[in-house]
């Protein structure tokens, strides 16, 4: 295969790392797959499945496998191509339409930062339900251990590392709230095939929450990182990509079943806090504590994936942010403490940035698919014709999602 001519393509090692044996791979991949996963898993994605399933019932299983198949299109797509063309994604899109990876960079970081501050206020608030302590407290206390991660020399591996543990934890306590709840499994299982209640609109909002934003990219970025790159390592990057997905469909479906079990069991939902309400009203004391452990590790890992995706799409923009690579992470967590410390979540700017992040799906979806067929970018590989097609419809889905967002926005400043 011919190399694409570009002066982006990634150093191994860049963050303190070289990827040589198979193992080394894999182990890699599977890394990337949780950082995508848990990085899609945050405060949100714990209060949306509550909401829904007290909405839908076990209806809620369709949408949710609706939106995994979903997903699957949109991260084979962006890996496959990325991967191959060992470009990060803004510097495709600018390739493909000039401008347009600066547009992208603008609002990854504006809308990584925004819901940065929304992870960092989760985190604060799982170390409050398990301590009692005060909000700031927790909230520079885990901004701080997100910082570690940062500061370590081989960075690339402690952030896989530590996305792996609180993942496999997170995962691990809500199937013992599964157990704990017995939710009517059979029922779920009917209705993810054959169900009674059909909510697009809703599968749209989870595919927005697991692949939209900055988060679809977060694993195919640390992949590049770790110069997993190549027409060569197509299948290894394939595999990994829908690794990402299950692990967040599995997370899902857990949390879904936890929750059932207590709306079936006709007990209310908190509308205040339905997810820590659901865990209490499940296992008492002891399932709100787990949530508080839930909560903080979602939003931990949240806040570690968000702060370096969203450097990692300046970093080949601007050459001072690629030599202090490291030292821009550490201050955008610093930068998302302090706001939420003195101000709190800024709801304007939470909707600002909300309506920007609608936009990011379609528009680098679309640029990738574009790029899928240049060979100054991808070489001679060929991107599978399906995947194409799907690619496409995909975007013209989530188009039309963040228009709906873009129009809600505009009746609110009226």
């Amino acid at each position: 295969m011919s190399e694409p001519t570009n002066h982006t393509l990634p150093q191994p090692g860049s963050l303190g790392e070289a990827v040589a044996s198979r193992k080394e791979v894999l182990s890699v991949l599977l890394g990337a797959a949780f950082l995508m996963a848990t990085s899609a898993i945050g405060p949100g994605f714990l209060t949306q499945t509550a909401v829904f399933t007290d909405k839908l019932k076990a209806a809620f299983a369709f949408a949710i496998l609706a939106s995994v198949l979903i997903d699957v299109i949109v991260q084979l797509n962006i890996w496959r191509i990325l991967g191959v063309s060992g470009m990060r994604a803004q510097d495709v899109a600018n390739k493909v339409i000039p401008g347009l990876g600066y547009f992208l960079a603008f609002a990854v970081a504006l809308g990584g930062l925004v819901f940065n501050i929304g992870n960092i206020a989760g985190a604060a608030l799982g170390v409050n339900v398990l301590f009692g302590s005060n909000m700031a407290v927790g909230a520079i206390v885990s901004a701080a251990l997100a910082i570690f991660i940062f500061l370590n020399k081989e960075m690339g591996k402690t952030m896989d590392t530590f996305t792996k543990v609180l993942g496999f934890l997170m995962i691990a306590l809500v199937l013992f709230m599964v157990f704990k709840t017995q939710p009517p499994v059979g029922l779920a299982l009917k209705e993810s095939v054959l169900p009674s209640t059909i909510d697009w609109m809703m599968v749209l909002t989870l595919v927005g929450g697991t692949v939209g934003g900055y988060i679809t990219f977060s694993g195919a970025h640390r992949i590049i990182d770790a110069g997993i790159t190549g027409q060569d390592k197509v299948k290894q990057i394939s595999y990994g990509s829908v690794q990402g997905i299950a692990i967040t469909g599995i997370m899902r479906f857990l949390l879904f079943l936890a929750i059932l079990g207590v709306v079936a069991m006709g007990k209310p939902l908190d509308p205040s806090n339905p997810p820590a309400s659901a865990f209490q009203i499940g296992a008492g004391m002891i399932g709100y504590k787990i949530f508080g452990v839930v909560l903080w590790a979602a939003a931990v890992t949240s806040v570690v994936g968000a702060s370096y995706t969203s450097i990692s799409f300046l970093q080949t923009l601007f050459k001072n942010v690629k030599q202090y690579q490291r030292w821009w992470i550490i201050g955008f967590i610093v930068a998302s403490t302090t706001i939420f410390t003195t101000v709190g979540k800024p709801v304007n700017l939470l909707i600002f940035a909300g309506s920007i992040n609608g936009l990011i799906l379609p528009l680098s979806l679309l640029s990738m698919l574009l790029a899928a067929h240049r060979k100054d970018i991808v070489g001679d590989y060929r991107h599978p014709k399906i995947l194409t097609a799907l690619g496409f419809v995909m975007v013209a889905f989530t188009a039309w999602m963040g228009w709906q967002s873009l129009s809600k926005i505009v009746e609110l400043i009226k």
